[in-house]
């Protein structure tokens, strides 16, 4: 597949995802990719092919959708953003959680991939910030669009590279080693719950002290 070809592609067929071409200049090859090897396993034959296909059956939009999922997922990923919402954010909303007499600090991890983020949250919760609020509990709404990654968060097992910016502390206080793997123990793994959600379609029926998005920012 050329890459002219996908860019094209890519420029008419985002919009009508609610997605920006804008969004994805740097990471198309990966997407492109990702069209052509759909293309070979339908046995379509070049681009204007495939969008044909589109045109003529509405499910693969959804297929296009999976494929333009792009997930940037490490837990701890940027440390600043972690370290403020320790030091910062999280002891503030505890705080004024407390104040009004809430029950729970309710937070949503939207474009959750495969989990590293909301338990991330989890952790940090338990290990520095319980203190602040005692008898708040802690609620993470984990939504993502892939049932593969939601799959995949479900088990709580990463391998160390998943792990590499996560605090030697941390890493030794939430996770137990499983040949291979690390994965989250029980009590850090409880406050957060996974739902597949497509947010252009449907957003939660609730409200939220905190929410982040950040791996869905740039699309």
């Amino acid at each position: 597949m050329k890459d002219a070809d996908c860019i094209a592609l890519l420029q008419w067929a985002l919009p009508h995802l609610s997605l920006e071409w804008a969004g994805y200049r740097r990471v198309r090859r990966l997407v492109c990719k990702r069209i052509d090897r759909r293309c070979r396993a339908l046995g379509l034959g070049d681009i204007e092919a495939y969008r044909l296909r589109l045109a003529t059956t509405p499910t693969e939009w959804d297929e296009l959708r999976s494929l333009c999922a792009i997930p940037i997922s490490r837990f701890h990923r940027d440390r600043a953003v972690f370290d403020s919402l320790e030091a910062v954010v999280l002891p503030a909303l505890a705080v004024a959680a407390v104040s009004r007499r809430q029950f729970s600090l309710e937070c949503w991890s939207a474009g959750c991939a495969s989990g590293e983020e909301p338990y991330t949250l989890s952790i940090l919760w338990h290990l520095a910030l319980a203190h602040y609020a005692a008898g708040l509990e802690l609620h993470v709404l984990a939504t993502d669009i892939d049932a593969s990654l939601l799959a995949r968060a479900a088990t709580a097992c990463y391998g160390a590279s998943a792990l590499k910016e996560l605090p030697e502390s941390c890493r030794a206080a939430a996770f137990e080693r499983r040949d291979t793997q690390y994965c989250l123990r029980p009590r850090f793994r409880a406050p957060v719950s996974f739902v597949r959600q497509d947010l252009c379609a449907t957003m939660p029926e609730r409200t939220f002290d905190l929410i982040l998005c950040r791996n869905l920012a740039f699309t």
